[in-house]
């Protein structure tokens, strides 16, 4: 369908907005790089399950929540 296989699409930096929780932040409360966030806010770097598990853990969702293999809905559709 032309969409590739292997991109994990997620609302990390909408989570982020709504808890006003800063790239930084997010980062040292994980142990990764602040760039690392930004990679994967702009779906340039996939995350381990880990780091995925870890990071619906932090914002207290369910994983399903955070990350998609298919694109998001904009809110409102």
């Amino acid at each position: 369908m032309g969409e590739t296989a292997d991109v994990v699409h997620n609302r990390i930096a909408m989570l982020r907005a709504e808890r006003g929780i800063s790239r930084r932040e997010l980062a040292e409360a994980l142990g990764v790089h602040y760039q690392t966030v930004g990679y994967l806010e702009r779906g340039e770097y996939s995350p381990s399950l880990h780091l995925a598990l870890r990071i619906a853990e932090y914002f207290g969702v369910a994983v399903e929540v955070v990350f998609s293999t298919r694109p998001f809905k904009r809110l409102g559709e």
